[in-house]
This record gives structure tokens, C-alpha cells and sequence, in this order.
């Protein structure tokens, strides 16, 4: 098992004054069960719980009082009850038992010594007037597919790792980084895929895997229609998202079907509970609050884009591509950027946004917007060192700062631009790599600009 950085984020609950239990949220697939156990190596001892299995739920249905369900579990588990507090205890697929969530309420109010992770899937849909969820009372974390940096270290490239983290970036890493970035992009993130290949290096060997993965997905999210024309709609969406997925779309007839807009947008929106997918909002002001147009059709991402590469036939394009924007006129890089964005978000809020302006004098689109101290910096995916930035440049017309971000094949640089109307600002361009590192090089930024004082940069 590689690390995974979600690990360092569960160090920081445990040992966090105040710490309710933890419902770790993710799709299926995304390693939440192998983190776990690697995290629980830390305690003396482990406890899992499975509550698709009769033996391990027996304790949850018929729970009387906290002390008598807290010996059942250690004597049904062989651990010693004497060493309780330095136990993991991890009931995986909880939604099986819905009583199970308020017992993590008990697990909060009776015994806060006890840390306690639970992990389920689409647990709203176990929610009704008699089952609330514990609410206050427990906290949340999001897991997703491997980053770029845990890739790196599944694969034992310690220097590469090294070299990706070193800000600013030094000249002679950028190739060798390009090069398993590429590699990284035609897989994607799903961990058993990144397990395989780190330990084979065979790329034919992951075709079973990739089949398997969407099999799965395919089978399980139909039980979460709640009628038959809805399970009708499911199987469609699920189908055809990895083929719409980086476009904007339309719910009125996805995919060419002859669904409606609500029975569409109804289906989505469960789907999205499932994290297969996500339905990305356009915000249309340059400044914070960052405020999403729910109104405004939204752009579809898929869970993975190794994923979505296998289900649209890319990875032959791909390879000995030097520019991953030449490859599906650039929907796969920018699909992948924002997976990156994503990547080390694990609060239940994060989220990803765009900017568009639609009037009929001046039609743009930023690819990604992102909070960052207290401004909103557009981030454009584009090919070549000297890709248009029309989008951009309106943008940054309207912003009341002077930073801007664009990922891309070229080498990193900071440069002085000038927009369309004449606005002079502060253009950061980075190997398309680094979106993980993205918060470190706008810190960078910050402080080279305040030393160059009046100094002038490269202009654009």
C-alpha cells in the first residue's frame, strides 16, 4: 500500500481536540477501506466492521446501551476491551443498518475516547423522519482517486516527488515530470489501477481492471432509483457520462434521449450523492463571493479520467503526445486539471467552478476559478506557449487583482500580460504537473513580485 495523503489528513482528526467521529465520504472503489486499515496501523489495535456482513451487523440491530454494545464488538473481534481507547474502530458500509448512524452519535456524547470512522454509500438515501442524521455530532471527510503525487510515490519515483515539490520548479525536472505526468493522465487515479501498473509497468495487463471498475459502477448506482422509470434514466446517464464528460451540458434530452429536463436533472443529482460524477457550476462575476449559476448549464466530470479515457478509446491517442491539449481538442487535460484542483480537497464542500460571460457582443469561458486569500484567480488549460487568452483577458478586465493562472505543455514561467484593454497583469504559467502545487506557486508569486519591486518581467 502506498501513502495516500489522506492519511496525514486523518493524523490530524485523531489527534484533534474535540473529535467526533468521522464519516468518510467517496465513491466506491476509491480505497477508503485500504486507507483505513494502513491509518489503523497507528493504534494498538483494529476493529473493522462490515455491515454488509450478518455477523458484524448483529451488534447494531439490536443495540440496547452503549457499554453492552461496546463489549459485544471487542469480544466478537478478539481485542481487549482494557485497551478501548487506543482501538480503531471502522464500520464500513454503514447505510446497510441505518440505525447505525445514530449509535455514532452515542459513540460522540458516551465515549469521545473511542475514535470511530464510518464510511457507506449514498447515505441520504437511508434518511427519513425517524432516521435524522447525527447531525453536529459527527464530522466529515471526502477521499478521492490518486493524485499525481501519490502516483509518483506508488511508482517509487522518490527524486521525481522531490523535484515536483521543490518551488520554484528547477529546469532539468520539467521533462522527466512531463513524461509521468503523461503516463499518470492515461491511467488516471483509481487506486487498484495505479497499484498494478506501479508493480508491473504493463499497460495491457489494467484493460480487465478498467472493465471491472465501470462493470461495478454500472451495477451498483441502479439501486439507488427509487422507481422504474428513474433506474431507466440512471442506466442511460451512467452510460453516457464518460462520454459527455468536459462538456457543457444540457439536461432537456442528454445524450440524445428522450428524457425530460426534470427526469434528467432529478437522476443527476443522485448520481452526484454517489461521487461518479459531478455537475460543475459557471459562476459570471471576477470577484468573491464566488457565486454559482445553478441556472446556467453546467459542465459534467466524471469520477476519474483514466476512466473516462478507457470509455471513449483515448489511450491510443495519447500516446507519444507531446501536448495533451492536442488530444480531444483538449477536454481531457482540462477534465484532468480539475481532477488535480480536487485532489487534496477533503472537506464535503469542496467544489469546482468556471467563469462565462454570455452576451451576444462578447461570448467567454475560464476554464477553472478558484478562491485564493481573498481573490478569485481564473486558471485557463491551454496548448502551446502561446495559446489564446481572449477569455482570459476579459476576466481580468473586470478583477480587482492582478493574478492569473494557466496550466500547459510548456516550461514554468511568471510573466507580465496585457488585456485586450490594456490592463497590465501578472501571468503565471505552469507545466500542467504542478495543479497540485498551485497553492505554493500563488505564495511564490506573492513574494517574487515584492522583491522585484519595480523591476520589469518577461512581457507577453
Amino acid at each position: 500500500m502506498f501513502k495516500r495523503n489522506i492519511i496525514t489528513e486523518l493524523e490530524k482528526w485523531s489527534k484533534k481536540k474535540g473529535r467526533k467521529p468521522l464519516v468518510l465520504r467517496g465513491a466506491r472503489q476509491v480505497g477508503k477501506t485500504t486507507v483505513v486499515s494502513e491509518f489503523a496501523k497507528q493504534f494498538d489495535q483494529y476493529i473493522y466492521l462490515n455491515l454488509e456482513v450478518p455477523y458484524d451487523r448483529e451488534a447494531f440491530e439490536n443495540f440496547e446501551n452503549m457499554e453492552d454494545f461496546l463489549q459485544s464488538i471487542f469480544f466478537l473481534k478478539d481485542k481487549a476491551y482494557a485497551k478501548r481507547n487506543k482501538t480503531l474502530i471502522f464500520i464500513d458500509e454503514i447505510q446497510e443498518v441505518p440505525e447505525a448512524l445514530n449509535i455514532l452519535r452515542f459513540f460522540y456524547e458516551q465515549t469521545p475516547q473511542i475514535p470511530v470512522i464510518a464510511a457507506g454509500s449514498l447515505l441520504e438515501t437511508i434518511f427519513n423522519n425517524k432516521m435524522n442524521f447525527p447531525v453536529g455530532r459527527v464530522e466529515f471527510m471526502v477521499m478521492r482517486p490518486v493524485s499525481f503525487t501519490e502516483f509518483l510515490a506508488a511508482c517509487n519515483e522518490i527524486q521525481a516527488l522531490e523535484q515536483l515539490q521543490h518551488v520554484p520548479l528547477k529546469n532539468f525536472a520539467h521533462q522527466k515530470l512531463l513524461h509521468l505526468f503523461h503516463t499518470y493522465a492515461l491511467i488516471g487515479g483509481m487506486p487498484e489501477v495505479v497499484q498494478n501498473y506501479a508493480q508491473n509497468k504493463d499497460l495491457s495487463a489494467l484493460v480487465s481492471m478498467y472493465d471491472s471498475l465501470l462493470t461495478a459502477y454500472f451495477d451498483d448506482v441502479e439501486k439507488y432509483a427509487d422507481n422504474n422509470t428513474q433506474l431507466q434514466v440512471i442506466r442511460h446517464l451512467v452510460k453516457s457520462c464518460f462520454f459527455e464528460a468536459g462538456k457543457r451540458i444540457k439536461f432537456q434530452g442528454f445524450a440524445k434521449s428522450a428524457y425530460g429536463s426534470k427526469e434528467i436533472g432529478d437522476a443527476f443529482r443522485t448520481l452526484e450523492k454517489t461521487m461518479l460524477i459531478n455537475l460543475v457550476y459557471p459562476c459570471t462575476g471576477s470577484n468573491l463571493p464566488m457565486l454559482p449559476e445553478i441556472k446556467k448549464s453546467p459542465r459534467l466530470h466524471v469520477l476519474d479520467t483514466g476512466l473516462m479515457n478507457y470509455m471513449l478509446g483515448l489511450q491510443k491517442e495519447m500516446l507519444g503526445k507531446d501536448d495533451l491539449s492536442a488530444v480531444y481538442q483538449g477536454t481531457l487535460i482540462e477534465h484532468l486539471v480539475g481532477q488535480e484542483l480536487m485532489s487534496n480537497q477533503y472537506n464535503a464542500l469542496g467544489s469546482l467552478n468556471f467563469w462565462v460571460r454570455e452576451k451576444n457582443s462578447s461570448m467567454a469561458e475560464v476554464d477553472y476559478v478558484i478562491a485564493w486569500q481573498g481573490k478569485l484567480i481564473p486558471i485557463e488549460v491551454k496548448s502551446g506557449k502561446e495559446g489564446k487568452l481572449k477569455s482570459l483577458h476579459l476576466f481580468m478586465d473586470e478583477a480587482k487583482h492582478p493574478f492569473a493562472v494557466r496550466f500547459y505543455a510548456g516550461e514554468f514561467s511568471l510573466i507580465e500580460a496585457t488585456s485586450s484593454k490594456g490592463k497590465k497583469y501578472h501571468l503565471l504559467n505552469l507545466p500542467y504537473f504542478l495543479v497540485s502545487q498551485l497553492p505554493h506557486y500563488l505564495e511564490w508569486m506573492v513574494k517574487e513580485l515584492e522583491k522585484l519591486g519595480d523591476k520589469k518581467l518577461k512581457k507577453k
